[in-house]
Formats: structure tokens, C-alpha cells, sequence
């Protein structure tokens, strides 16, 4: 008979059973791709990996004719590497509102949550989708869609919280192992999250293999002897004043600054707001000022 006792508790993102069942205090919705009326923005679902299972959902904006080839936006989504999916409503109209407003291509990857995959397999499966469009950089890509409007000498990588350190970690891994095809110009880091000061112990319970501190570079960029070969011209910072990580942010921001990678990096922070406020307060005034921030830098 299955016991419902509880080895482990992680407030606000999920218990684990005796048994082994995962119960998450928060289940994605799924919304169905399509054209959003709002925006004009057309999606579809996209299989990256048939022995992963790794998806991605991509958006595309109105296309002009003769069409242009458009930059296109890899994001990872947040949720601290065990919650919410690139198939949800809340990431969908956002990257509809961003892909619309910037006027670019953007590709959210469905990577594989812990604790039923361990990290650092989300962090695999996030390379993996950029190796992949990389596969595109004659025209002959399994997507048409990225064939025939994305340019991939123009591709900004982005992402919120866990998504955040996602980005910065194939953006450092691009420029690390060198990857023939893509070329990085922007990478969008927002309200990130890159572990506490103190050992963070839902990360090592997530990930065997860190420590859960500051020696980790995943969590510390500024210990990683790779971080000087990050691929890419500008970064964003975009940090909210009432966010709980986001003395880690500044720290982050402190050390790209200081590091010399060779690009700038600027930083834009929202008053009087809380971690990822654009998708847990969605009337915010601030959601509209923060986009155009986003835009601004992409289209820059």
C-alpha cells in the first residue's frame, strides 16, 4: 500500500513521498499554440529532441513582404528547475507581447524539470536547444520557420529567475566549447536567480552533485574560469527592489562589469516590486515600462 509520508518539503515548489510520488504546490496550465489575436503573433510546437523529449514552443510575427529575416529570442522559462512549462499561459503572453513589440522570433524551451530529472540535465537540455538552432544556419534546419525568417547572426538569449541562470550558462558555454552557426549578441537576464548566501538545500537536493554555495559557479559566476569566454555584446540586468534574490542579482551585475568578458552590461531595476511581479502581478504599472526596457535593448 503507497504511504503518503513526506521525506522532503520545498514551500512553494514541491514535496517529495515516501514512495517516491512528487506533489508541486504549482501546476502549469496549458494553453493550446496558435494565432493570438492580440498581438497578431502565430505559434506551434516544436519537437527538439526525439530522445529527450525536449520541446520548445516558437512565435512568429507578422511577416512583412518581401519578408525580413528577424532576430530571434531563446528563452528559458523560470520556476526554479522543478515548476512551470514554455506550454503555459503565463509565458505565452508574455513572449506574444515581447515577440510582437521587439519585432522578433522567439523560442521558449521545454526543458526537463527536477526532481524527476536532476540537475544538471536542465541545464544539458538548454544547450542541446541552441546547438539546435544552430543546426539552421544554412537554411536546412528541421524548422521552417527559423530557416526562412530568423537570422541567427542576431540571437538574444533570455530568461527570468532559474531561467536567467539558464541563459548566462549557455551563453558562457556557446563561447566556452565554440559553437559554429549562432551569434549571441544580446543575453536578457531577469530578476535571476543564482542561489542564496547561505547553502541553498533545494538546489542541492535538485542537483547531488553542487554544494549549494557560493564554490559553485552555476550559483557564482564569479568563481567560473569560463566566464570571460561568454558569447555575446550586451547583457541586461533587470533586477525588482522588493525581490528577494536581488542583492544576488547585483552581485551578478557587479561582476559582469568587472570581469572583462569585453561587452557592456547595463542594468535597469523596477520600483517597489517583488520576484517576476510581471507574471505574479500581472495589473502592475511597472509590467509596461519594463517591456519597453526589454524592447529598447533588443532592438538597440
Amino acid at each position: 500500500m503507497a504511504t503518503s509520508e513526506i521525506i522532503h518539503e520545498f514551500p512553494g515548489f514541491f514535496k517529495v513521498h515516501k514512495d517516491g510520488r512528487i506533489q508541486r504546490y504549482l501546476d502549469s496550465d496549458f494553453v493550446s499554440p496558435g494565432l493570438d489575436e492580440e498581438t497578431g503573433i502565430q505559434s506551434k510546437d516544436l519537437l527538439i529532441s526525439s530522445e529527450t523529449s525536449v520541446k520548445a514552443r516558437i512565435f512568429l510575427p507578422k511577416i512583412t513582404h518581401p519578408p525580413q529575416k528577424l532576430p530571434l529570442l531563446i528563452h528559458y522559462h523560470g520556476g526554479g528547475f522543478c515548476i512551470g512549462s514554455a506550454f503555459s499561459s503565463p509565458f505565452a503572453k508574455f513572449l506574444s507581447a515581447l515577440a510582437s513589440q521587439a519585432n522578433v522570433i522567439a523560442m521558449s524551451v521545454e526543458y526537463r524539470l527536477a526532481p524527476e530529472h536532476l540537475l544538471p540535465i536542465a541545464y544539458h537540455d538548454s544547450w542541446d536547444a541552441l546547438q539546435w538552432v544552430a543546426q539552421h544556419s544554412a537554411g536546412q534546419g528541421p524548422e521552417s520557420w527559423i530557416n526562412q525568417y530568423a537570422d541567427l547572426e542576431r540571437v538574444i538569449l533570455a530568461g527570468e529567475s532559474a531561467g536567467a541562470n539558464l541563459a548566462h550558462y549557455v551563453a558562457v558555454q556557446a563561447g566556452a566549447r565554440g559553437l559554429a552557426g549562432v551569434k549571441i549578441t544580446r543575453l536578457l537576464i531577469v530578476h535571476p536567480y543564482f542561489g542564496r548566501k547561505e547553502a541553498d538545500e533545494i538546489y542541492k537536493y535538485m542537483c547531488p552533485t553542487s554544494s549549494g554555495t557560493d564554490d559553485d559557479p552555476k550559483l557564482n559566476p564569479a568563481v567560473d574560469p569560463d566566464l570571460k569566454k561568454l558569447k555575446c555584446e550586451r547583457v541586461l540586468v533587470c533586477l525588482a527592489e522588493e525581490d528577494y534574490l536581488k542583492s544576488r542579482g547585483e552581485s551578478y551585475y557587479e561582476t559582469m562589469s568587472k570581469c572583462g568578458w569585453g561587452g557592456e552590461v547595463e542594468c535597469y531595476v523596477s520600483s517597489g516590486e517583488g520576484h517576476c511581479f510581471h507574471f505574479f502581478n500581472p495589473t502592475s504599472p511597472n509590467i509596461k515600462p519594463l517591456i519597453t526596457r526589454m524592447v529598447d535593448f533588443i532592438k538597440h
